[in-house]
Parts: structure tokens; C-alpha cells; sequence
């Protein structure tokens, strides 16, 4: 009798993430007050709707910066706090993560030059508010 073959690890989900301050910003409903409150109910909305138009498992990560770096992870979100720019930090976890789908949400134009040089997709703030 022969040995059974080993199933193939399954794929790690796609890894989405999401620029907090760029997305918070591009809605002008007061988030200058309270920045982090504001990276808050952004990344509960992740949490309980994931990413409209996107089925299946997803890794969702939500980085943050300033005001905001002491949001903490939720199921169904981590926040990855940046040292220092998010964008470099974003940049970093699109790296880190070759050989997976990467979608990086953002409308900064330099961040996504950055980013699709390294394979990743990119999406506007939209994909998260709808």
C-alpha cells in the first residue's frame, strides 16, 4: 500500500492593505477632530463588512500613523502601527508578502507607483466606503 500523498498547503487569502490615514481622509466627515477615533470606526467597519465586492476569506490589515497608532486589532483586522511614514510601512508589508494577492487601498498616487512595482493591485478609497 502506498503512502498518501500530502495535501498542498492551501494558498495564504489575498492581503489587503488599507492606507488608514489616506481613506480616513478622503471623507470630510470631521475626522480632523479626532484622528484616532476616526481610524477607529474605520477599522470597525472593516471588521463587520470586510471589503464590498470582495467574496472569500481575506486578510485585512489597516496601518496607521500620527494620532491614530494606538488603535488596536480587532478579529477580522489587524492595525499595524507605523514607526514612522505609513506609506513606507505599507510598502514594507507589500514586500513582505510576495508570492500572495496583495490589494492595496490608497489614492495617494505615489504610494501606488510604489506598490504595483512590487505586483500589488491597487484600489481608491471607494472600495472601502461603497
Amino acid at each position: 500500500m502506498s503512502d498518501p500523498v500530502p495535501a498542498a498547503p492551501s494558498p495564504a487569502p489575498p492581503l489587503v492593505v488599507v492606507d488608514g490615514a489616506n481613506v480616513v481622509g478622503s471623507r470630510p466627515d470631521g475626522w480632523w477632530r479626532d484622528r484616532r477615533a476616526a481610524a477607529e470606526r474605520l477599522r470597525d467597519r472593516l471588521a463587520s463588512e470586510g471589503l464590498p465586492g470582495h467574496a472569500g476569506p481575506v486578510e485585512i490589515v489597516l496601518v496607521v500613523e500620527g494620532a491614530a497608532r494606538d488603535v488596536t486589532s480587532v478579529p477580522g483586522v489587524r492595525v499595524e502601527p507605523a514607526p514612522g511614514s505609513g506609506d513606507d510601512r505599507i510598502v514594507e508589508l507589500v514586500a513582505e508578502n510576495a508570492g500572495r494577492d496583495r490589494l492595496v487601498v490608497t489614492a495617494d498616487r505615489e504610494l501606488r507607483r510604489r506598490v504595483t512595482e512590487l505586483g500589488a493591485e491597487v484600489a481608491g478609497p471607494r472600495a472601502v466606503w461603497g
